[in-house]
């Protein structure tokens, strides 16, 4: 099936500018906690390494997503452009969330992806490691769902 309409602005080969645009569309996208919206910007046969899980394709990812935020409550993330070059870019994401019991955790990672000439995700690599936190060392303070342009990124936060 051939899915070239389908395109997700910026487009490859990526310039610092675009990169760091790309960056912030998918932290907001995951923090809107929507699996649909969010699988929808990766190829419909997008291969992930997930911590243990490999996800292969829009419907594995949807799935995966909502599993996720069902477990991860109230999950706020920054995303952080590390570098790029052509139709890769690699990212430093930090995020928090608390589980059922009420635990909080910051989850700090490193993801690796590639582009399609359409702007869709093809690949995903994803390496990150939880870390229990007091609910006093939160930092991530906004309304559930996008980030406000004027709160600290990682950087700016010491992450």
């Amino acid at each position: 099936m051939n899915h070239s309409h389908e395109t997700r602005a910026p487009l490859p080969p990526f310039t610092r500018e675009t990169a760091t645009q790309k960056v912030r569309l998918a932290e907001d996208a995951w923090n809107s906690r929507d699996p649909l919206r969010v699988a929808l910007a990766y190829t419909h046969d997008s291969v992930w390494r997930n911590r243990a899980e490999f996800p292969v394709g829009r419907e594995a990812i949807q799935a995966f997503l909502q599993r996720k935020w069902a477990r991860e409550i109230d999950y706020r993330l920054i995303k952080e452009l590390w570098a790029h070059d052509g139709d890769r870019i690699a990212v430093r994401f930090a995020y928090e969330w608390h589980d059922d019991a009420g635990q909080w955790f910051r989850s700090y990672g490193n993801e690796n992806w590639a582009f399609d000439e359409h702007g869709l995700m093809q690949l995903r690599f994803a390496s990150i490691n939880d870390k229990p936190i007091p609910a006093a060392e939160r930092l991530m303070h906004w309304p559930l769902g996008r980030r406000p342009d004027d709160h600290p990124g990682l950087s700016a936060l010491g992450l």
